[in-house]
C-alpha cells in the first residue's frame, strides 16, 4: 500500500495537471492553439509553471497569465 502524504499527493496532482494540459493541446481547435499573443504559449508557460512553482503558485501564475491574454499584451514571458 502507498502512503498518501502530502508530497505524494502533490506530485500526483501535478502530474495529472500536466496530463490535462497535453490533452489541450492535443485536441483543442487550430484556431484557438494559434491566437496566443505570448511566446511561449499560454499552456506551455502552465506547465513550466508547475514544473518550477510547484501545483498551487504554478496554477497561480498560470491562471494570471490567461488573464493578461488579451490586447495590448503579448510578446515574451517566462516564468
Amino acid at each position: 500500500m502507498i502512503p498518501l502524504t502530502k508530497s505524494y499527493l502533490k506530485s500526483n496532482m501535478k502530474k495529472f495537471l500536466i496530463y490535462l494540459i497535453t490533452i489541450y493541446q492535443k485536441y483543442a481547435p487550430m484556431h484557438i492553439r494559434q491566437s496566443c499573443r505570448f511566446e511561449p504559449s499560454c499552456s506551455n508557460y502552465m506547465m513550466m509553471s508547475l514544473e518550477k512553482y510547484g501545483v498551487f503558485l504554478g496554477l497561480y501564475r498560470g491562471i494570471g497569465r490567461l488573464k493578461r491574454c488579451r490586447p495590448p499584451n503579448g510578446g515574451i514571458d517566462l516564468p
